[in-house]
C-alpha cells in the first residue's frame, strides 16, 4: 500500500507535526505502507527519496515557517498521488486543499490528522482581535475542514470532544504519535551537563517544545520562582525556539531568574535531546492547548518523571498518574509541587520508576499498526467520494 502524506511543514523545521510525520513515516513500512512525503523546501536540504520538497517563501514575521505556492503545491500533490492508494493530510493550511483537490481528480480517500487546537491559539498571534471573535472564526474554520474529509485522526480524546462540539461530522479516530522508546532511553546525561555547565549536583527541571507563548512557559517561569524558595538552586532548562523567546528572557530577567534559567534552543533528536532529557531530574510542562503531549511521552520513555498540567490532549497521558504528577492549574501551587519534587528527589522515585514501563505502551511499533488498519479500512470501503461530495456542498473551489 502506497500514501501521500501532505503538509505545509516538516523538518528541519521542528514541531510536533514534523516529528509525528517522521515516526509514522518511518514505523510503517514495517507494516507493508510506503510513504511518500509533498512538503515545503526551507533551504538547500539534500533530497531524500520519498520526499518532494516544493519552494516556499519566509513567513512575514515568523522566520522558522514558509509559505508554498498553491499551484507550485497542487502540482506537486497531484503528480505524486497518481500511484497512491490514500491521501493523508497533516496541516490544514494549502496543503489540506491540494490535497482535497488531489483526492476529489483521483478518486482517492482523503483524511487529516488534527494536530493543532486553533481555538486557543489564534489569540496569542492577533492580540488586537477580540478573542471571542476568534475563536469563533477558528471553530467554524475547522468544522468546516473536517467536513469535507472521508475521516479525521485526533490525537486524543479531548480533542474528539472538542470536534464533536464544533459540528464535525466526519468519522472521527482517535490515534496518537508513538514514540521510539530506544532512542530515548539511551541518552548519556553527563555529557550533556559537562557540554553545557551545569554541576552534576544541581538539580535541574526541563522544558522542551516550541518556545510560543501558547506553550503556557512564562507560566512555569512564575512557578520556578516558588520552586526556588524550597530548592534555592534549582535550575530550569528550556529546550527549543520560538516567537515568544525575547518575550521570556525579558520575563526571566524580571523574575530575578536569569542564573536560573537556561535557552538551549532546539537540540538534535538523535543524540543531543536523549542526553537532555537523560540530564534532567523531573520534567516540567504547563501548556493548555496541547493535542497529544508527545514530549511527556519521551520524557517518560527516558525515565524521568512528569509534573504537568492535566488540560486538552495531556489529559489522556497523565489521567492514569503513571510516571506523572499533576499539580492544580496555579503557578504557586505548580512551584510548591516542583520544589518539594527537587528537594526531596527520593519521595517522587516511584514515578521515574513506573514512567519507562508506562511510555512503552504508547510506542511508535503499536501507533503504526494501527494506523495501518485505519488506511487499510478507508482505502477498501472508501473510494474517495466523501471528500468530493463535501468540497461541492461547501462550495469550496479551488
Amino acid at each position: 500500500m502506497r500514501v501521500l502524506m501532505v503538509s505545509d511543514v516538516y523538518f528541519p523545521r521542528v514541531n510536533g507535526v514534523s516529528t509525528s510525520i517522521e515516526t509514522f513515516r518511518r514505523t510503517l513500512s514495517a507494516q507493508g505502507v510506503e510513504v511518500r512525503l509533498v512538503v515545503p523546501r526551507y533551504g538547500d536540504e539534500a533530497d531524500e527519496p520519498g520526499i518532494i520538497r516544493v519552494a516556499g517563501r519566509p513567513v512575514p514575521g515568523d522566520r522558522e515557517d514558509r509559505l508554498v505556492g498553491w499551484r507550485a503545491m497542487h502540482k506537486a500533490v497531484l503528480g505524486a498521488a497518481k500511484d497512491c492508494d490514500l491521501i493523508h493530510v497533516q496541516t490544514p493550511f494549502i496543503a489540506h486543499y491540494a490535497g482535497l483537490k488531489a483526492g476529489r481528480a483521483l478518486n482517492l480517500p482523503v483524511v487529516a490528522t488534527y494536530h493543532t487546537l486553533f481555538e486557543e491559539y489564534l489569540q496569542h498571534y492577533a492580540r488586537l482581535v477580540p478573542a471571542n471573535w476568534l475563536r469563533g472564526q477558528a471553530r467554524a474554520f475547522s468544522r468546516r475542514q473536517c467536513n469535507q474529509l472521508d475521516a479525521v485522526i485526533v490525537p486524543s480524546t479531548a480533542m474528539r470532544q472538542r470536534l464533536d462540539a464544533y459540528g464535525v461530522s466526519s468519522p472521527m479516530h482517535v490515534l496518537p504519535t508513538g514514540i521510539p522508546m530506544a532512542q530515548f532511553a539511551a541518552g548519556n546525561g553527563p555529557r550533556f551537563r559537562q557540554q553545557f555547565g551545569i554541576d552534576e549536583k544541581r538539580p535541574v527541571a526541563l522544558f522542551v517544545g516550541r518556545v510560543a507563548h501558547e506553550k503556557n512557559i512564562g507560566f512555569l517561569l512564575q512557578a520556578l520562582v516558588q520552586a526556588r524558595q524550597i530548592r534555592p538552586d534549582s535550575l530550569l532548562v528550556i529546550a527549543g525556539e520560538g516567537p515568544a523567546m525575547a518575550d521570556l528572557k525579558a520575563q526571566t530577567a524580571a523574575l530575578g531568574l536569569l542564573d536560573a534559567v537556561l535557552f538551549i534552543g532546539y537540540l538534535d533528536r538523535q543524540q543531543a535531546l536523549p542526553d537532555c532529557y537523560a540530564a534532567a531530574d523531573v520534567f516540567v510542562f504547563a501548556s493548555r492547548t496541547e493535542t497529544q503531549g508527545l514530549v511527556l511521552l519521551e520524557a517518560m520513555a527516558a525515565g524521568l518523571p512528569v509534573i504537568a498540567l492535566s488540560e486538552m490532549g495531556t489529559t489522556d497521558i497523565l489521567s492514569p498518574g503513571r510516571g506523572a504528577f499533576s499539580p492544580p492549574n496555579d503557578a504557586r501551587a505548580f512551584g510548591e509541587v516542583l520544589g518539594q519534587f527537587l528537594k526531596h528527589p527520593e519521595a517522587w522515585q516511584h514515578l521515574a520508576d513506573e514512567a519507562p514501563g508506562y511510555a512503552r505502551e504508547w510506542s511508535d511499533v503499536a501507533m503504526a499498526e494501527r494506523l495501518a488498519r485505519l488506511y487499510r479500512d478507508l482505502a477498501h470501503n472508501q473510494i474517495g467520494q466523501g471528500a468530493e461530495a463535501q468540497m461541492s456542498s461547501s462550495g469550496v473551489t479551488i
